[in-house]
C-alpha cells in the first residue's frame, strides 16, 4: 500500500512496516496524545506534581528492540511497499 493508506492504518491504531525493512522486525505505530508523570528535573520544575501533556507522535520499534520517535523520510512517503503488521 502507499503511505496515504498506511497513514490511515496508523490512525486506526494498526502498526505498519515496509517490505524494505526486512530482518529486524521494524514497525511503526501511532502514540496518541496523553500525559505522563514528570520524570526529569526540568519537567518537575515546570509541571510540578501535575502530569506532563504530550501530543500524538509516531514511534518505531527499532532493530535493537527499543522504541524511538519516528519521522517519515521522503522515500517513506513515496513508497508503495507499506504493509499492515498482523498482531
Amino acid at each position: 500500500m502507499n503511505f496515504g493508506q498506511a497513514l490511515e492504518c496508523l490512525k486506526n491504531g494498526d502498526p505498519i512496516t515496509r517490505t524494505g525493512w526486512s530482518g529486524a522486525n521494524l514497525f511503526v505505530y501511532l502514540v496518541p496524545a496523553a500525559a505522563y508523570p514528570a520524570q526529569t528535573g526540568v519537567a518537575k520544575s515546570y509541571w510540578g506534581t501535575n502530569l506532563v501533556p504530550y501530543e500524538a507522535y509516531f514511534a518505531i520499534k527499532n532493530s535493537r528492540g527499543t522504541v524511538n520517535t519516528w519521522v517519515p523520510s521522503v522515500s517513506d512517503c513515496l513508497a508503495d511497499d507499506w504493509l499492515l503488521v498482523r498482531t
